[in-house]
């Protein structure tokens, strides 16, 4: 293809592409940096791991520098229900991605129930379903057939369009297991790997997800005011998507109200980014913020992500038989 100054660049982009059609394309479902700031996102096994109703809100602005950035948003709520013995959860999600075209949401429910194995360790164990729905604008794609040169994406198309929109069943399972000083746990997602063809025909499965994560409580300074304590949190959480894999090493220091910490993320291709954050919590608010710097190759044009976190306690309850609380991260 010879190209001149005159191409337009929507050309020059597709030219690129083109490049890359004979090799194999990975994707992994949405992900969110603050990993225990989104605990059901995370591991639905979370669910009802605190001592009150609580509602969390997060939103992932990845690559903003690029035009069609990922935004992702997340919203749950849960609490922990004596008669039940466990928690319950629901869990709503929306992903765009370029620019609007293709958009996924997505509403879970989940039940965890909890296992006192003895007076130190407990297990936590749920179950998630839900559905989600995928919708793709098809006027806004643009296909090889309508380029002329020296003008661009002048003809009309001969590519047939497909159904816009989809709904798709999806089921979960996670578990966790706690201490005092440890925390860790397994969770699976899209356990049938559902269908999500837009065309008939198409199957186009959705790959499982894997996640495992583990950290440690170490108490830096012990004090019974929780705010001149002074604990330190390292923790590792591991992610795989078919052939994608993901590792995330990190550490969070935490002080009285205050909350610091760092990320390294490597994937299976390169280093992917580092991750920078910070918190502030009250008796009823936590608010979080990330910044991650990318290092991979795509750092020329995506140089960083910004995440935001919101976490509001509804309710403080006396229960009768008070649940064992998760003793980690809430960031």
């Amino acid at each position: 293809m010879n190209l001149n100054k005159q191409t337009p660049k929507g050309v020059y982009i597709l030219s690129w592409l083109l490049l890359f059609l004979g090799t194999e394309l990975r994707a992994q479902d949405p992900q969110f940096s603050q990993f225990y700031a989104n605990p059901i996102y995370t591991n639905p096994a979370f669910a009802g791991s605190v001592n009150h109703g609580r509602v969390v809100m997060g939103f992932r602005n990845q690559w903003p520098s690029i035009s069609g950035a990922f935004r992702t948003g997340n919203f749950s709520y849960d609490e922990h229900f004596d008669k039940l013995n466990g928690g319950i959860a629901i869990q709503a999600s929306y992903d765009e991605q370029g620019v609007g075209t293709l958009r996924t949401t997505g509403l879970n429910f989940i039940y965890a129930y909890q296992i006192p194995v003895n007076r130190k360790f407990t297990i936590q164990a749920a179950v998630q379903a839900g559905f989600m729905q995928k919708s793709i604008d098809f006027n806004k794609l643009l296909w090889y057939d309508q380029i002329i040169l020296t003008q661009g994406f002048i003809n009309p198309t001969a590519e047939p369009n497909g159904n816009g929109t989809v709904m798709i069943p999806n089921f979960a399972a996670g578990i966790i297991g706690f201490s005092k000083s440890f925390y860790g746990g397994f969770a699976v997602h899209n356990i049938f790997e559902p269908a999500q063809g837009f065309y008939v025909g198409s199957s186009n499965p959705i790959p499982r997800r894997f996640t495992a994560h583990a950290g440690l409580v170490i108490p830096i300074i012990r004090d019974r005011n929780e705010l001149r304590q002074l604990n330190l949190y390292p923790n590792v959480i591991v992610k795989s998507q078919r052939q994608f894999n993901q590792v995330n090493v990190g550490m969070y220091l935490g002080k009285g109200p205050y909350v610091a910490g760092a990320y390294f993320r490597q994937n299976t291709i390169n280093s992917d980014a580092v991750i920078i954050l910070l918190g502030v919590k009250t008796n009823k608010v936590k608010i979080g913020y990330s910044y991650d710097a990318t290092l991979s190759e795509a750092r020329i044009g995506a140089t960083n992500s910004h995440e935001v976190t919101l976490s509001l306690e509804l309710k403080k309850r006396v229960p009768r038989a008070k649940p064992r609380k998760v003793t980690c991260p809430e960031f």
